[in-house]
């Protein structure tokens, strides 16, 4: 389970029969403190490579973006592959499962003048 921040917009490839695969990473971070002898200890933010696929990457696509905080619930997951000079990479995922946008919606002029009548009669939602 992870609580974090988007890092950059989602990556979205469509594979067979309409089904997609989004991929972005997630920061977390460890509030920093201080210790009784009055050192101080400070934040840690690590990165999460997160795929989802299939509706949830379809859900990332349409409402996930750079800076969101989102829940995250699912499976680590390590693999390797040989890049283009033939070396050796390792790469570790979180597969998500289940996800949770926890940042708050856009306001948009037309949900502005049902929460304030007042001030959406006076000016045009733009």
């Amino acid at each position: 389970m992870l609580i974090g921040n988007v890092g950059k917009e989602p990556e979205i490839r469509y594979y067979e029969a309409d089904q997609a695969v989004a991929t972005f990473p997630l920061a977390t971070t460890e509030k920093g403190y201080t210790l009784p002898n009055g050192t101080v200890v400070p934040d840690r933010t690590e990165w999460h490579n997160i795929v989802l696929w299939r509706g949830l990457a379809k859900i990332a696509e349409r409402y996930v973006h750079k800076g969101d905080k989102l829940y995250i619930e699912g499976k680590i997951r390590s693999r390797s592959y040989d890049d283009q000079k033939g070396a050796r990479k390792y790469v570790t995922e979180i597969i998500g499962e289940n996800m949770e946008l926890l940042s708050p919606k856009p306001q948009t002029g037309v949900q502005e003048a049902q929460q304030n009548p007042a001030q959406g009669a006076e000016q045009p939602p733009f």
